[in-house]
């Protein structure tokens, strides 16, 4: 197939650093190429990972072919009159919605017409190792003018999304919603909003804002210090100059129409670089359903913070009238801005800030799993720890005191419970995330809700209990991309 090659467990340092200053920073590494455990890895072309593939489809025997076609190529947007270049999905941003039902064959031919070598992440979605879409950690970068045909199984509904895991490529706009369906399921709402939330750079490429904050100049993120309560002190490293709801400025939102008393589902996705949201519907309360694909008993609140990286359904009986969805880079003193509209009148203002956005937003601490998304309690078999660590000065982010492409991996076995436990010795938060599994956030009741990103605020440590049952090499990573660009990810890798 055009793009891919076997797995290469002799992947050198060196020629991961051939791909640039930051292009090691993202995954370009064969797992455990460094480590002792090379010959007992489970590498993406392994048989365990073929015979998980087969037990897929014998699970979902009637699942039908769904075909996409997705081509990655420099473009131009409009962003209220202004045009700024940008690398995109089908010329769109974000990119197009895909779409699927649970247990459908997902067939994807992905076409590279950027300038550079990229892949297609699929993000939380556990599905097959070599489908992953990670830089020479599960296939070979697509070389520039080649293509790849991604072949996945969807294995549960949600709010998902794709994205590159090309060097600080995501920040230029190669991003997309990416809905799975349970066509069993009741259908609750009338409905259906999907926001994709993200920042943006005008004038800088995300490469040169990442070559500022190493070099110690942070000329893009002028003014005050970015400070937070919610996130623990530093809302982030960047200032943007915009932030857009699904590719829009405030200056020209986008409109979400429905009628008066409808129920309105609102999947919720943050797709940005560097910042959290936090979002609120004004003249509305909010019910959070499910976060990161998996429900969770329904909790009423007026506003909810998200991280990169996570997702947040929640349900709304709409007003008369016309509404502010708003969408707060925490701590950055800017906002994202979309309207919902269900009878007439002009627009709020776009700097309106609702009522709702006073008080504290609702967290992962506010959630519980519902008893059909929990994980059985059990004590772990292992438990591995992830010391996320930094140096703002030089600019390094580490996982267990390495900056990666360096790593210790994370070794497990199939079939186990292992409990992985991230401990940030940082005074910065850090979204972090598991790639092809879902994790519970671990209580001693079992309680805790399924994620598959999950923030980790400064002095804090969260434990993610996992059940081991899809073979291969996996990132974990922190993703703020400037962060991951600067090494905080490692492997976790299945043995055997």
């Amino acid at each position: 197939m055009p793009g891919n090659r076997p797995f290469d467990a002799q992947l050198s340092r060196r020629r991961v650093l051939q791909w640039g200053a930051g292009a090691a920073l993202l995954g370009l590494t064969a797992a455990c190429a460094r480590t002792e455990n090379t010959e007992a890895a489970i590498g993406p072309d392994s048989p365990q990972v073929r015979a998980f593939a087969e037990a897929e489809s014998q699970r979902f025997p009637g699942g039908r072919p769904v075909a996409y076609e997705l081509t990655a190529a420099q473009s131009d947007v409009d962003l209220a009159g202004t045009r700024t270049a940008a690398w995109l999905y089908n010329t769109q941003l974000p990119g197009p919605i895909l779409r699927a039902n649970v247990g459908d064959r997902v067939q994807v031919r992905f076409r590279n017409q950027l300038p550079d070598p990229t892949t297609v992440h699929w993000h939380g979605l556990a599905i097959r190792n070599d489908m992953d879409g990670v830089p020479d950690v599960t296939q070979a970068p697509i070389p520039a003018g080649d293509e790849f045909v991604y072949d996945f199984i969807p294995p549960a509904p949600g709010t998902y999304w794709y994205h590159t895991h090309g060097d600080l490529q995501r920040g230029r706009g190669l991003y997309g919603a990416l809905i799975v369906d349970d066509p069993g399921a009741p259908a609750n709402y009338d409905a259906e909003f999907v926001a994709v939330l993200s920042d943006w750079l005008t004038d800088r490429t995300p490469t040169q804002v990442f070559d500022d904050l190493r070099g110690g100049t942070m000329a893009s993120a002028p003014g005050p210090d970015m400070k937070s309560a919610a996130l623990g002190g530093d809302a982030g490293d960047v200032r943007y100059p915009v932030y857009l709801v699904n590719g829009r400025t405030p200056a020209d939102p986008v409109v979400f129409t429905a009628r008066a008393g409808q129920r309105a589902r609102i999947r919720l996705i943050n797709a940005g670089d560097d910042t959290a949201f936090r979002v609120a519907l004004g003249g509305h309360r909010l019910t959070v359903t499910d976060t990161d694909g998996f429900p969770v008993d329904p909790v009423d609140t007026d506003s909810v913070l998200i991280g990169m990286g996570e997702r947040y359904d929640a349900v709304v009986t709409l007003q008369d009238g016309v509404f502010p969805l708003v969408a707060v880079a925490e701590g950055k003193g800017a906002q994202g801005f979309a309207v919902v509209r269900t009878g007439g009148g002009a627009a709020p203002a776009t700097t309106v800030m609702p009522a709702e956005l006073a008080a504290p937003p609702l967290t992962v601490a506010d959630l519980r799993a519902t008893e059909a998304a929990r994980l059985p309690v059990l004590d772990p078999a292992v438990t591995l720890e992830a010391s996320l660590g930094g140096d703002m000065k030089a600019y390094s982010w580490t996982v267990n005191g390495q900056a990666y492409p360096d790593h210790t991996p994370l070794t497990v076995h199939s079939d186990q419970r292992v409990r992985l436990v991230y401990t940030n010795t940082t005074m910065m938060w850090h979204p972090m995330h598991l790639h092809g599994h879902t994790f519970a956030v671990a209580r001693i009741d079992g309680s805790g809700p399924r994620k598959d990103t999950v923030i980790v605020l400064p002095g804090q440590t969260v434990a993610a209990d996992i059940d081991t049952t899809n073979p291969g090499q996996w990132i974990t990573h922190c993703h703020n991309d400037y962060h991951l660009a600067a090494g905080m990810a490692t492997i976790f890798s299945y043995t055997g």
